[in-house]
């Protein structure tokens, strides 16, 4: 395809204005009471699972190549009292530890701010690109933070659906197939739920089967049609998540670009990504149980004009 993609999006759906014109939460306005509420109907069994991955590990994390693994340290602990580098502060009877984490906001399961991508020199709802100099004066991840991430949440198991560990390098996921598996599944997707997309890429990350380069990095996913476009305007989603580092397939073969859902739905839509989730053991409880509905909450930290946050998103099952 030789269209460039800045035209390709010129027609695709919008919610700029939707919530007024200074409204930087984007998407996320769906979830309101009845959409917790909702959420809150979907837990059965009271079982918890915790789809944040592990920070730190001594064999790398996953992440986008582009950007640095976490780097944590100890700041104080019992070598620094034996080395007489530091003093206990309360008489004697009780010393502490202390730690410091370096690591990108985007360099571990997290959340996409509103503002995290744009083109054509505007970012969702309009706002400027230079409001994202020195940090995002517009759509930062504390308007999320501060409304929170609350929903019904569904697992979409292509994976399973298909029956392999993973899908394999740049493979697709139609959006008929979304609703093939929901079907199998016994499940619909409603107005306003959040889809959870699983491809079995984060297990394949940790069996070490999955390239780590920068130029081999080739995710499977969703990609850009008019159709996804449509449907995830159409449904009104407030956020997705997978189990991959950018959430669709990396590099387009509809547009012949690399990313393209990021701008059509962050930028234009205002929906948050939350990518890089550990969906394993979720998938197991949810075949086990029969049942891939859930509550589903997430909480980004409330970093000041962020363009995105850490998170350990939870489903109550």
């Amino acid at each position: 395809m030789t269209e460039k993609l800045v035209d390709i999006l010129q027609n695709a759906p919008s919610n700029w204005g939707k919530w007024g014109d200074a409204d930087e939460l984007g998407a996320v306005n769906y979830l309101t009471n009845e959409a917790v509420l909702r959420g809150a109907q979907a837990v059965e069994t009271g079982d918890v699972y915790a789809l944040g991955t592990p920070i730190g590990r001594k064999a790398g994390d996953p992440k986008s190549p582009s950007r640095q693994g976490a780097q944590h340290f100890m700041a104080r602990d019992e070598g620094h009292y034996e080395a007489g580098k530091v003093e206990s502060a309360s008489d004697d009877y009780m010393n502490w530890a202390d730690d410091v984490l370096n690591t990108y906001l985007h360099g571990t399961t997290h959340i996409d701010a509103p503002g995290h991508v744009w083109y054509d020199g505007q970012l969702y709802n309009g706002f400027d690109a230079t409001t994202t100099k020195g940090g995002l004066d517009r759509c930062g991840i504390e308007h999320v933070a501060d409304h929170g991430v609350v929903g019904r949440g569904v697992l979409i198991d292509i994976a399973r659906h298909r029956g392999v560990d993973h899908l394999g390098r740049g493979e697709r996921i139609e959006l008929s197939e979304l609703q093939e598996c929901l079907d199998a599944e016994g499940v619909e997707l409603q107005k306003r739920d959040i889809p959870i997309i699983r491809t079995g890429w984060i297990e394949a990350f940790y069996d070490g089967g999955v390239p780590t380069e920068l130029e081999k990095l080739d995710e499977p996913g969703l990609t850009y049609t008019d159709a996804v476009a449509e449907w995830f305007h159409e449904m009104e989603i407030p956020a997705f998540g997978t189990d991959t580092i950018a959430n669709e397939q990396t590099n387009s073969e509809e547009t012949s670009s690399r990313l393209p859902l990021h701008p059509a739905l962050i930028r234009d839509q205002g929906i948050l990504f939350n990518e890089i989730l550990k969906l394993d053991e979720l998938a197991n409880g949810c075949a086990e149980n029969g049942t891939y509905s859930f509550l589903f909450v997430a909480s980004p930290l409330k970093i000041l004009g962020g363009t995105g946050s850490p998170v350990n998103p939870t489903a109550i099952t």
